[in-house]
């Protein structure tokens, strides 16, 4: 059976926001935050009747509203627009002050509107409904970030494969060039040896014919 719905609100930037979610843990995720809001004191669980019933025609979807309005929570919600007109605002005069007799009665709250059990059942599956739909998204993003992880690997092994290659090409070449380069050393030796002894005798042949 599906997970019974509350609602819970915050206030992040510029929005006050409010989501139909099973549980604390869930909205946090939704809201994306980094802390946890409900023990810090920044959310919270709300039965307004508006705000219940907007969340739950939506269930799963962050709603909005300008931070510190009372108007409607939507998908779309514009800024504030006091934000930079506060200071170019005019002062106003204070108000006299009023006796009780003269201030308005304050309006009662109005009272918590019960949700309807078939319309929470309703909800809580689409909820569910939203929540396979996100897992299948996060499911095909990271089965496209493995597809490119393996072109990357395929690739480096294969420039590896190169380098490696090319390395026992060059290594096996500068073998012969020392190969060689020791041959022609041995070579030059021996030739020095041989004229060492044909130019000792030749100069002892010189000295005697000299004499």
């Amino acid at each position: 059976m599906p997970k019974k719905l509350k609602t819970y609100q915050t206030s992040l930037g510029f929005y006050d926001q409010a989501i139909a979610a099973p549980s604390m843990k869930a909205a946090l995720q939704a809201w994306g935050a980094s802390s946890n809001l409900f023990h810090q004191g920044a959310a919270t669980e709300t039965d307004d009747p508006d705000i219940v019933a907007a969340t739950m025609a939506k269930p799963g979807v962050v709603l909005r509203r300008p931070v510190g309005s009372n108007g409607p929570f939507t998908e779309s919600a514009e800024l504030p627009t006091d934000l930079a007109e506060d200071d170019a605002k005019p002062k106003r005069k204070p108000k006299s002050r009023t006796t009780s007799k003269q201030r308005p009665a304050k309006s009662a709250k109005k009272p918590p509107r019960k949700v309807d059990e078939q319309a929470a059942r309703k909800a809580a599956a689409a909820f569910e409904k939203e929540e396979r739909r996100r897992e299948a998204e996060r499911r095909k993003e990271e089965a496209t970030r493995a597809k490119a992880r393996a072109r990357r690997d395929k690739a480096a092994a294969a420039a590896e494969a190169a380098l490696n290659k090319a390395k026992q090409e060059h290594e096996a070449r500068t073998e012969e060039i020392e190969a060689a380069r020791a041959a022609l050393d041995q070579r030059a030796e021996a030739e020095q040896d041989r004229w060492d002894k044909q130019r000792i005798k030749l100069q002892e042949a010189l000295r005697r014919a000299r004499e």
